[in-house]
C-alpha cells in the first residue's frame, strides 16, 4: 500500500495542537517503522482481532502512541473521525494507548520498561503452545536504562525465543543524561541476534523485520531522528511534550 507518510506526520502536528496532547516528536521517530510493520510484516486482520495466529505487536515506549493511532486508522482498525476526540476527557485514544479501549492495541503501556517484559511472556506462551507467531514490540533508547528490560532480555536469550523482535528507537534522546552506548554489542551479549537499520528507511526496515533468527531473539536497533521531517523540531528537546504556536504550526505544515 503506497502512502504518504509525511501527510500523516503532519496530522499528527495538528491532533497533538487541537488537543495539547501527546509527544510529537517521538511520534514522529517511530512512524517509519511501525508502517512497514502494519503494512508488510504483522500477520494480523482489523476484522478479526483476537484471531489466536495472528502477529502482535506492543508499543512500549507508549508516550508516542499517535503513530500507532494515525497507522491503526490508514490500516482500517479504527475510524478517523475518531481521531478529533484524542487526548479528550471520555476518548478512547489516549496519550498512552489501552488495550481495554482501542481496538488493535495488545497491551497498555506508558510506564516504561514494561513493554519488553510483556513480549517475552507472550513469546515464551506461544513456543510453550508450539505456534508459530511472532511477538514484536518497540522500545525507547532512554526506556533502555530500565533494570526490567534487561532483565527480560536474559529470560528470552536463556527460552531462546525466535519468536520475539525487539526494536529500539535509539533517537538519542538520552545522550544528553545517561548514555546507552553500544545496543548492538549490548543484546548480543545477552544472548540476542542484533542488527542495526536506518530508522527512516523503509525498505532496511523491511529486511530487518523479515529476518527471523533460528534460536535466537532478534534485537534491531534503529537509529532514528526525534522530530523527524521538521527542521524546527528535529533533535530539539524543547520539543518533546511541546505544542506549536499559530506561528510555529504554519511553518510545519508548509515543510
Amino acid at each position: 500500500m503506497s502512502i504518504n507518510l509525511h501527510n500523516l506526520k503532519k496530522k499528527i502536528i495538528k491532533i497533538c495542537t487541537n488537543a495539547k496532547e501527546g509527544h510529537i516528536p517521538s511520534a514522529l521517530s517511530i512512524l517509519d517503522i511501525v508502517w512497514v510493520l502494519y503494512d508488510k510484516i504483522l500477520k494480523i486482520d482489523s476484522q478479526n482481532l483476537e484471531d489466536p495466529s495472528r502477529d502482535y505487536f506492543i508499543l512500549s515506549k507508549g508516550h508516542a502512541s499517535l503513530a500507532l493511532y494515525v497507522v491503526l486508522i490508514e490500516k482500517g482498525f479504527l475510524n478517523d473521525e475518531i481521531l478529533e476526540n484524542f487526548g479528550k476527557f471520555n476518548s478512547i485514544l489516549g496519550g498512552h494507548p489501552s488495550r481495554n479501549k482501542v481496538p488493535g492495541v495488545e497491551a497498555s503501556t506508558g510506564s516504561l520498561g514494561h513493554g519488553l517484559p510483556i513480549a517475552v511472556g507472550l513469546a515464551l506462551g506461544l513456543k510453550i503452545k508450539q505456534m508459530n507467531n511472532r511477538v514484536f514490540v518497540m522500545v525507547g533508547d532512554g526506556e533502555a536504562n530500565e533494570g526490567t528490560v534487561w532483565e527480560a532480555a536474559l529470560l528470552a536469550a536463556h527460552h531462546k525465543l525466535s519468536n520475539l523482535c525487539c526494536i529500539v528507537d535509539y533517537n538519542h534522546s538520552t545522550d544528553r543524561a545517561l548514555l546507552v552506548g553500544d545496543l548492538v554489542s549490548k543484546f548480543q551479549s545477552f544472548g540476542w541476534e542484533a542488527l542495526t537499520v536506518d530508522g527512516h528507511n523503509q525498505e532496511e526496515i523491511l529486511k530487518v523485520l523479515s529476518v527471523r533468527p533460528s534460536s535466537k531473539p532478534l534485537a534491531i536497533v534503529a537509529e532514528t531522528i526525534k522530530g523527524k521531517g521538521f527542521k524546527i523540531m528535529e533533535n530539539n528537546p524543547a520539543w518533546h511534550h511541546k505544542f506549536p504556536t499559530e506561528e510555529e504550526l504554519k511553518i510545519l505544515l508548509e515543510e
